[in-house]
């Protein structure tokens, strides 16, 4: 809080409101005071942070580079600036500002744990360990830290100790939902009896926060599926669902909408009149499709290969998307030298997440499937590979998943069997207008006949066959997704049939998903010769 005897009472007022988090008291007076003083970096800095409260991070970071024009010393707002470009998905911005900042302070825990979590987005993950285990020994009780920490050591598979400092936190903090659905995310952790008390205890508390009540529903959730009590385990997915889903803006009429105007669009006219756009490289292998679909295990197969690097799920072709005026329509106005520059500018951004210099990378973002005419414009040589599965399985294996973000259609069966069939859809669009471009990899086929489905993925990416491909749970790589240590495994079967106990709840999915069931592995109307 302010110093009164440094701030103008109006100042003081808003830093009050903003405390308080009263932001429609807070903005007023803010505006009220840099119209009398515009050039005060204090009031400026406080307006940022609102904004960044509400969601408007840009608006943020334009406001925190004005505060550090005025005041360039001001450290509060260069932190504040670090945070903003973190949550902007900008890691590499961020860690520029937080090395000025630990240049000036050294010794900042904040600084140094803000770090280590830009660098884990960017994989650097020894050294986001390194960093995390400084600031614990600095300050131990942070059940927030140890989250994060475990967080780090799942990814680069040390899974005994992420276990333990998940338990850490939850020691430190027994109703901190999230890190019990750590826990349970991990997919290889049994919940014994006491955890489940303890889970049941924190769930019945009405003061825990809404965060921790949706991450305990789905830990609970998971820990009744492992006993056979399907209906008991149902009622908490629902709930933990349906709680999360009144925090997400999410339409289902805008995807079918966004898909029906990429239909419209990307005509086999429009690949015609620009066939040899874009920047030509043959780096990336896209792995898309749905979540939870088997594209973790893909990219780990690949990954096992000497030529390809396996990297995470990339923000960068969204981020390019969201940068094309009227997209989906406005890739109709994208003239040849912008497809290029696109392109390059792709590989550029991507080059981030390399730690190799072999010659092939995947990105394996999944929801990248809405962007494939894009990538047929911008890098008309990179590999895509749609990773798809069963849509009763793959449908209700997201219903059980709690995604950190993105994954907005995940919280209701209907929103769910829409987007699915939306999905499918793109899919035999672009199956139709650029026959041969898209290979599909069949989930429950793979895992049946491993080896011949893996020599034909390697053949469509233009790799030799190499036999590590078929032991791809023993490479050692670090791993985000939430099949981390399934993809350790030897690849096994029993997942799809997990759905199956729940039948009699599925009936919302069932309706929206429609004529996908019966036609699954193809599309509605849609053939191979089509």
């Amino acid at each position: 809080m302010p110093n009164p005897a440094r701030f103008p009472a109006l100042l003081v007022d808003a830093a009050l409101a903003l405390h308080d988090n009263r932001l429609d008291v807070a903005e007023p007076l803010l505006r009220t005071y840099l119209k009398r003083d515009p050039f005060d970096a204090r009031a400026i800095r406080m307006l940022a942070e609102l904004a960044g409260r509400i969601g408007r991070n840009r608006d943020a970071e334009t406001l925190l580079r004005r505060a550090l024009e005025l005041a360039p010393g001001f450290t509060a707002a260069r932190a504040n600036l670090a945070i903003v470009l973190y949550r902007r998905n900008r890691a590499v911005d961020a860690l520029a500002e937080l090395d000025t900042l630990l240049a000036a302070e050294p010794e900042h825990l904040g600084h140094a744990n803000l770090k280590a979590a830009a660098l884990g987005r960017l994989g650097g993950f020894e050294e986001a360990i390194a960093l995390y285990e400084r600031v614990l020994a600095a300050a131990p009780a942070q059940p927030k830290v140890w989250m994060s920490y475990g967080h780090m050591l799942k990814t680069v598979g040390r899974q005994a100790d992420g276990v333990a400092a998940y338990r850490r936190a939850i020691a430190l903090r027994p109703a901190l939902g999230e890190a019990w659905w750590s826990l349970a995310n991990l997919k290889t952790v049994r919940f014994d009896d006491a955890d489940v008390a303890a889970m049941t205890a924190a769930l019945a508390d009405p003061a825990i926060t809404t965060e921790d009540r949706f991450h305990l529903d789905f830990a609970l959730g998971k820990a009744c599926e492992e006993r056979g009590d399907a209906d008991r385990a149902f009622a908490h997915y629902a709930a933990g669902n349906a709680l999360r889903r009144t925090q997400i803006a999410y339409d289902a009429g805008e995807t079918t909408q966004f898909v029906d105007t990429i239909v419209a669009t990307a005509t086999p006219s429009f690949f015609a009149v620009r066939e040899g756009w874009g920047c030509l490289a043959p780096d990336p292998i896209f792995v898309l499709g749905m979540p939870r679909a088997g594209s973790t295990l893909i990219e780990q197969i690949l990954a096992s290969h000497p030529l390809v690097e396996g990297t995470t799920e990339l923000p960068d072709l969204p981020a390019l998307a969201r940068r094309i005026a009227g997209y989906p329509a406005g890739l109709a106005s994208i003239t040849a030298e912008r497809a290029r520059t696109l392109g390059e500018e792709y590989l550029r951004r991507a080059a981030v997440q390399r730690r190799t210099d072999r010659p092939y990378f995947v990105d394996k973002l999944p929801n990248n499937w809405a962007h494939v005419a894009l990538i047929r414009l911008i890098l008309p040589n990179a590999t895509i590979i749609d990773a798809r599965r069963d849509p009763r399985a793959c449908c209700f294996s997201n219903f059980k998943q709690h995604f950190a973000r993105g994954q907005g259609f995940s919280y209701a069966l209907d929103d769910m069997g829409h987007y699915y069939r939306d999905y499918v859809r793109m899919m035999a669009h672009i199956d139709t207008v650029q026959p041969g471009r898209v290979h599909r990899v069949i989930h429950e086929e793979l895992v049946d006949a491993p080896e011949p489905r893996i020599r034909a993925l390697l053949g469509a990416c233009g790799l030799p066959f190499d036999p590590a491909c078929l032991t791809s749970h023993r490479t050692e790589r670090a791993v985000r997704t939430a099949s981390s240590e399934q993809v350790r495994q030897p690849i096994f079967r029993g997942g799809d049939r997990a759905w199956r106990p729940f039948a009699a709840h599925l009936q919302p999915l069932e309706q929206a998903l429609g004529d996908v069931i019966a036609c699954y592995p193809l599309a509605p109307g849609f053939t191979p010769s089509a």
